[in-house]
């Protein structure tokens, strides 16, 4: 089955889409990825999405707006995606949305909002759509999230030690895989969120990002507004638990800005940055995490990725591409799989990630232009992710990617041994 999966992220400056090739063979899922590409939001409609984010009060008007103006969005980007990466063909697209409120009340989620209508995607590309994902999880009491909770189970399974997978988007989530365990997802806390909001609003607007995260690098970390930063409950909180930016935005960190001498711009940048790396290694070392396979924006700033591995010695940190699943795509094909899941009548969530009562098939589907039919339902779910590159060749899998690394050591081992008599 050839997906298209879709997604925009809580840092809302781009929509992404991401298409494969998905097979269930037995307990293994084979995935060919076709390609990638990422389509910002036209101005007016990012800084409507800005202007209507908590805490902002909105209108309805202004949710109808946004519910179609994204969904048009996101139209535009699936049927680029079906005739640039797809050949144009496609049996199915699964919209993730914009999340634009999580809905949680004392830790518990009690409901959630993406904006984006399928119909608008179905109309376009012809193609059926699975959306609205979270909500069904919710429903079951679950927090909705993270949903790539499922996609990094299957993609880490075999690896060994407690491999953990870390996403940064403007959220930081992680998936944990101890042996003998049910996997744990969770968020960690903000990875882009508080630094996205300090960097447009100490530049008046001029920037929306710290740029490869130099002016953090140029800062210094605030003792005092990092322990501020680090005393708010939410991170004492157990997992499975979720976040947004619906709790971390401007007014939260001029909160805690009032609290403190105030610090110099990249000094608060440099401590937001800081901020991120303490929660992720706090939550890796608190499930013994012993290597960590990353993906999301924040691959892209080398003062995070600096922080995280100062603030986690002797864990092994390496992109998600080293085993086939582009860092940069990594979560538009985990909702692509969670989509093909659906369609095939197998669960979409872990109960130990989200903390539902049961696994739940996710989502609901538009019908494309043609009747809607169904593949049989699979008798099994998978417990493998199996990558293969474009000509179908296997990429370098968990199990594959355990082999190396056990020859590596070995290797490293003889060449010790050798250089040392």
């Amino acid at each position: 089955m050839r997906v298209i999966g879709l997604m925009s992220g809580t840092s809302y400056d781009a929509v992404e889409a991401a298409a494969a090739d998905l097979t269930l063979e037995g307990d293994v899922l084979l995935m060919r990825p076709l390609g990638h590409l990422s389509v910002p939001y036209a101005d007016d409609l990012r800084n409507l999405i800005a202007a209507t984010l908590p805490p902002a009060t909105t209108t309805a008007r202004a949710v109808c707006v946004l519910d179609n103006g994204i969904g048009q969005a996101f139209a535009g980007v699936a049927s680029r995606a079906l005739d640039e990466l797809c050949g144009g063909a496609a049996d199915l697209v699964v919209s993730h949305g914009q999340t634009m409120y999580h809905w949680v009340d004392d830790g518990a989620v009690r409901g959630t909002l993406q904006l984006g209508q399928p119909a608008w995607i179905a109309e376009v590309t012809g193609v059926p759509v699975v959306s609205d994902l979270r909500s069904r999880d919710v429903a079951a009491g679950g927090q909705g999230a993270p949903l790539v909770g499922m996609t990094d189970t299957l993609l880490l399974r075999g690896l060994p030690g407690v491999p953990a997978a870390l996403n940064l988007g403007g959220i930081a989530n992680i998936t944990v895989l101890a042996p003998g365990a049910d996997p744990l997802a969770f968020d960690t806390g903000p990875a882009n969120a508080l630094l996205d909001a300090a960097t447009e609003h100490f530049t008046g607007g001029a920037a929306t990002y710290d740029e490869d995260g130099r002016r953090a690098a140029a800062g210094q970390t605030s003792p005092d507004l990092l322990k501020v930063l680090l005393d708010d409950p939410y991170y004492r909180r157990p997992a499975p638990k979720t976040t947004g930016k619906e709790h971390f935005h401007l007014p939260y960190l001029r909160r805690a800005l009032s609290a403190v001498p105030t610090p110099a711009a990249d000094d608060v940048l440099a401590t937001l940055t800081r901020l991120t790396a303490v929660t992720v290694a706090d939550a890796c070392r608190a499930h013994g995490v012993t290597s960590l396979v990353v993906s999301g924006g924040g691959t892209r700033n080398p003062t995070l990725m600096r922080m995280i591995t100062e603030e986690l010695p002797g864990v092994a940190l390496r992109p998600s591409d080293d085993l086939g699943l582009p860092s940069g795509a990594k979560e538009a094909l985990a909702f692509a799989v969670l989509g093909f899941l659906t369609v095939h009548g197998l669960p979409g969530t872990l109960p130990s990630g989200t903390g539902a009562r049961r696994a739940t098939l996710l989502g609901s589907i538009t019908p494309g232009l043609a009747p809607l039919r169904l593949p049989e339902p699979a008798a099994r779910p998978p417990r493998l992710l199996r990558i293969a590159g474009p000509a179908g060749r296997p990429t370098t899998t968990a199990v594959d990617a355990a082999d190396r690394s056990a020859r590596n050591r070995a290797r490293t081992r003889d060449c010790a041994r050798t250089s040392h008599g």
